[in-house]
């Protein structure tokens, strides 16, 4: 068996007495991306221009050095960068604002991406943009290389730090091979007989209900990071265990963002299958 180097994202908990300082640097990432958005419609509606990220950093140039800001010139840049990939992707000439205001209904998750080598770690501790972060290291975070990632906010107002690692990915040790078949009953089905349930949803639907008719936000918020949460674990748990145990995986696909619209919708999400 040998070993070959990859990446992987770690997610780290933040604490929540950084809630303020990384909202504010956030706001000013929603500054960045809502120029970009105004800049490159403009260029695009009048001189029929589309403006590349390197367009867009050079007239962002300057932008971190203004009163008060506190996100450095990389993350401008970074911001410029994905704002370009954004658009090319989904090949828009203009894309959704970044809205900060946490009152309104299309409010914008936080987020903060970094550039490689932008934040450094010591003892329980992440320097970034002249702040210093405490979080939860499950990790060992010492140990690893950090690279590029990004700060971002879950819809309970938690702030993570997301951050690719180098790690050493030894090949598996499976021989056999096996197919899925991704249903809606069941979430997947591997032609083992292994399965995994997608009735995370269902199970939770009724609380869901009650919370959402007495206009519990936050109540609503949790039970919807609780069925997320168990979404992920059960495919994670289910995934790694088929890796393990076989060389080759065959996928069969549904075609889900069309079955969403369709009776089977609350099926298909449950399944997951659209994610």
């Amino acid at each position: 068996m040998h070993s070959m180097d990859c990446t992987k994202t770690l997610r780290l908990r933040i604490k929540d007495k950084h809630a303020r300082v990384l909202s504010a640097m956030a706001r000013e990432v929603n500054q960045v991306w809502n120029f970009c958005n105004e800049t490159s419609h403009r260029a695009i509606r009048e001189r029929y221009q589309w403006l590349s990220g390197y367009d867009l950093q050079k007239l962002t140039n300057g932008f971190s050095k203004c009163d008060g800001v506190q996100i450095g010139s990389p993350t401008v840049q970074q911001v410029c960068e994905d704002y370009a990939k954004a658009r090319k992707q989904f090949k828009k000439a203009k894309l959704r604002w970044r809205v900060s205001n946490p009152q309104s209904s299309k409010y914008s998750l936080g987020w903060i991406p970094f550039k490689a080598r932008a934040l450094q770690y010591k003892a329980g501790q992440i320097a970034f943009a002249g702040q210093k972060f405490s979080l939860w290291d499950s990790y060992g975070l010492a140990d690893y290389e950090l690279r590029a990632g990004s700060f971002s906010q879950d819809c309970r107002g938690r702030w993570y730090l997301n951050v690719v690692v180098k790690v050493q990915a030894k090949s598996t040790a499976g021989t056999a091979s096996v197919g899925i078949d991704l249903g809606l009953k069941e979430a997947a089905v591997a032609s083992t007989g292994e399965r995994i349930e997608g009735r995370f949803y269902r199970k939770l639907e009724c609380k869901l209900g009650m919370a959402q008719r007495a206009k519990k936000k936050k109540r609503v918020k949790a039970i919807h990071t609780k069925i997320a949460n168990q979404r992920k674990d059960a495919l994670h748990k289910f995934s790694t265990a088929l890796v393990q145990k076989n060389a080759a995986i065959f996928v069969g696909d549904v075609a889900a963002a069309r079955l969403v619209k369709t009776k089977m919708a609350k099926s298909t999400l449950d399944g997951a299958g659209h994610h």
